[in-house]
């Protein structure tokens, strides 16, 4: 037995595809915005190490300056002592943290900064000026009081008033992002970095430890400065543009995804479409009498339309048949007394004078017999017809209702009809039909000697199944294939017309039921299978 495949829900193909369409630019969007943080902490990384250089410039500076003098800087009495050896100082800066305004202007000092101060200043300026030229840094260099002292135009002036400067005056690392804004043209030397509109700010305390001889050694840690130095990110399409071969095997990478995505719905859709449109063009050039399944549909909704086809397929074949063998029928049933009456008028229109009015007068009743039974052969084909295009209406009945109405008329001609015990549960079939179905039965029965009828029913799960076993002549082995066939008939002499049975079996498939001939010992069993119907409605 071949395994079932599993079939995926063509909204879950079409979900994914959805997604993945939509997380593309989202993803992109998601790898800028990674992208362009990580310029701003490479930004941050690299002024951090000018920053260290700078600091360790200063104090070397310092101690040579002040050389065999008390230390030299303001004492951080709560700046707790490194715990290790080594301090390293890790990027923090995010574009997920709020974007603060820009750096305000330096303000005029209260107090100008000490000859030390300006002394060191003086010999870093040359050291910063050559560091600028190739870092394209903003580079302040401020005493412990946050007076500029080495820089550019505004040495001498105070950014105390800062808040990273603030944070650095007390010995604490600090780094912000400002906006870069600006009424004035930029200066050349940001010319090459002004692709965004923001810019990192660090403030780098300098920070010289000394240690006391006392018992046990004692440090202390004094704030000589701070490094205070700003700079642009890099745009991040320069990057982009730097790293292109990346740029192109990741876009080449999507390229495929997109090439991946659309052989997918190719593979789900397109493909078994186009499967069943290949079939039904061969069944209409008539390489192909039906329409099969699919057998790889991928999708549940492609499978059930494949089936479906493939149903209506054999549905319409089946109908096709059913009408070519009931055209058949039917040209059979009317020719046979079309001919006997035609046979009939010739000789009466040839022989009126010398034939005897005994023979006139059989030949007349001949041919009111063959009208009648042509009106009666047409009046159980509108009847075959009703039946065959009927629409099923909500209608319930009861089964005991039903063989009520029908006991007296059949006892008045002789069929005694027996019921036992039948369940009192509403059937989804309207009360008409039904009454149909079993007077077509009990007809059969009458007709073939029976004068006992016995009907039982029991529920079989959503059904209900009606016997009916009359005491008849039953019917034989070699007619036991044929009574479903239209205009098959026993007793043509005497007026039977062969569609009873078949119009029966008409209106029980339209109401979803089913009838078959079962095996007997003694007369004709027929089963009926008839949907149960819900209880929400009043049956007749």
């Amino acid at each position: 037995m071949p395994l079932k495949r599993r079939l995926f829900r063509l909204r879950s193909i079409l979900l994914l595809v959805m997604l993945t369409v939509l997380a593309l630019p989202l993803g992109g969007l998601y790898f800028f915005r990674i992208y362009e943080n990580e310029l701003v902490q490479q930004t941050e990384r690299e002024l951090i190490a000018q920053a260290a250089v700078m600091s360790a410039s200063v104090r070397q500076l310092v101690r040579n300056l002040h050389k065999d003098k008390p230390a030299y800087g303001v004492l951080l009495a709560t700046l707790p002592p490194p715990a290790y050896p080594y301090e390293p100082i890790v990027p923090t800066l995010s574009l997920i943290n709020p974007i603060q305004p820009p750096r305000p202007d330096a303000q005029f000092p209260s107090l100008a900064a000490d000859d030390l101060a300006r002394k060191v200043g003086e010999l870093m300026q040359p050291v910063m000026r050559d560091t600028q030229h190739f870092m394209l840094s903003g580079l302040r260099l401020l005493d412990v009081n946050g007076v500029v002292i080495a820089g550019r135009e505004d040495v001498g002036l105070t950014f105390a008033s800062v808040l990273e400067v603030q944070q650095a005056l007390q010995g604490q690392y600090a780094s912000t992002i400002r906006q870069r804004l600006s009424d004035e043209p930029p200066p050349p030397l940001y010319s090459m970095s002004r692709g965004t509109n923001i810019r990192v700010f660090v403030a780098f305390p300098i920070i010289e430890t000394v240690q006391l001889t006392n018992r046990p050694p004692v440090e202390q840690r004094y704030l000589q400065g701070v490094v205070y130095l700003s700079r642009t990110p890099n745009n991040i399409l320069k990057h982009l543009f730097a790293a292109k071969g990346t740029v192109v095997i990741v876009s080449l990478c999507l390229l495929l995804l997109v090439v991946l995505l659309v052989m997918l719905v190719s593979a789900s859709i397109a493909r078994p479409i186009r499967e069943l449109i290949r079939q039904t063009e061969r069944v209409k050039q008539g390489e192909q009498k039906q329409l099969e399944p699919l057998k790889n549909p991928v999708t549940y909704e492609i499978a059930q339309l494949s089936a479906s086809f493939a149903e209506m397929s054999q549905a319409l074949i089946e109908r096709s048949d059913y009408i070519q063998r009931f055209a058949t029928h039917v040209s059979h049933e009317f020719k046979t007394p079309l001919t006997s009456m035609q046979g009939a008028l010739e000789l009466l229109q040839d022989h009126t004078d010398t034939m005897p009015a005994a023979d006139q007068q059989r030949f007349v009743s001949n041919l009111l017999a063959d009208t009648q039974r042509l009106k009666q052969l047409v009046n159980r084909l509108l009847e075959l017809a009703r039946a065959d295009a009927l629409e099923p209406s909500r209608q319930q009945c009861l089964l005991a209702n039903v063989i009520a109405s029908l006991h007296n008329r059949f006892q008045e001609r002789g069929l005694m009809v027996h019921v036992d015990n039948l369940p009192d549960m509403p059937l989804a079939i309207a009360p008409d039909a039904l009454e149909m179905v079993l007077s077509n039965l009990l007809e059969n029965s009458l007709q073939h000697g029976a004068s006992d009828l016995a009907i039982t029913a029991q529920r079989q799960g959503p059904v209900l199944t009606v016997n009916l076993q009359d005491n008849g002549s039953g019917i034989s082995p070699a007619n036991r294939n044929k009574i479903f066939t239209p205009f098959f008939t026993t007793r043509r002499n005497s007026g039977g017309t062969g569609l009873g049975l078949q119009i029966s079996l008409s209106l029980l498939k339209a109401y979803n039921g089913e009838m078959a001939l079962a095996e007997s010992t003694q007369g004709a069993l027929f089963v009926l299978t008839l949907p149960l119907a819900l209880m929400s409605t009043k049956p007749a």
